[in-house]
């Protein structure tokens, strides 16, 4: 299930099951500057960000002697500092071909993910008594796509996490449609447009998939 949970969400992230390593995206999400959220690069198969945690997964690829290392070596203090490298080419191109070209940042790609995310997801999942797949699903995609389980989100919807006495099923469902309606009419345009991933939730919730049995469906790919 675990497998299923991430390729869901490789799907989210770049459009197929097993997930895009080379793939870049750049979106106005990063610190803000003077007053203005600046652009900032995101990078592999489930999207890390440059002023997040991209600086860690290429410290992780150089202690695992990648073959780029070394031309990694001459950014990686630079990653995460202003001005963005968005605007270095070279830098860009270096991350899509040791994508492309080296296992060893394939797997560290796979590794790194699953400590910084999946893993801390699960804690929190467990911790909180949650026992779903979909309820999992749902925490990971959180973990991953906002940093966590938002506090501000939790306390606009009254049901408690069943490790407080409230019922699973009614806390997911409710999280749910809060985080939807908050990415639905969120500032920034590009949140917006990310609305597909809870409305998968939803669709999944109406279907009672909370196994994740059944084949999900989202943004035109079959997950089975």
């Amino acid at each position: 299930m675990k497998s299923k949970i991430i390729r869901i969400i490789n799907v989210f992230e770049t459009g197929t099951p097993d997930g895009e390593y080379d793939s870049i995206a750049v979106y106005k999400d990063g610190p803000v500057i003077k007053g203005e959220k600046i652009y900032q690069i995101t990078y592999g198969r489930s999207q890390t960000t440059e002023f997040g945690n991209l600086r860690r997964l290429i410290e992780l690829y150089i202690e695992r002697n990648g073959i780029y290392a070394d031309e990694f070596k001459t950014y990686v203090k630079r990653i995460g500092k202003t001005p963005s490298l968005r605007h270095d080419p070279d830098f860009k191109e270096l991350l899509k071909r040791a994508a492309r070209h080296d296992d060893i940042m394939r797997t560290t790609q796979d590794e790194f993910f699953d400590i910084y995310y999946f893993q801390p997801a699960y804690i929190w999942f467990n911790g909180h008594e949650f026992e779903t797949s979909l309820s999992l699903l749902v925490i990971y995609d959180s973990f991953i796509h906002s940093g966590g389980i938002l506090d501000f989100l939790r306390k606009r919807f009254p049901e408690r996490p069943p490790v407080n006495g409230g019922d699973e099923k009614k806390w997911i469902s409710q999280y749910v449609q809060t985080r939807h309606d908050w990415l639905r009419t969120h500032r920034i345009k590009a949140l917006q447009k990310t609305i597909y991933r809870t409305r998968t939730f939803l669709e999944q919730i109406e279907n009672n998939n909370w196994d994740l049995s059944q084949t999900v469906n989202t943004n035109g790919v079959a997950v089975p």
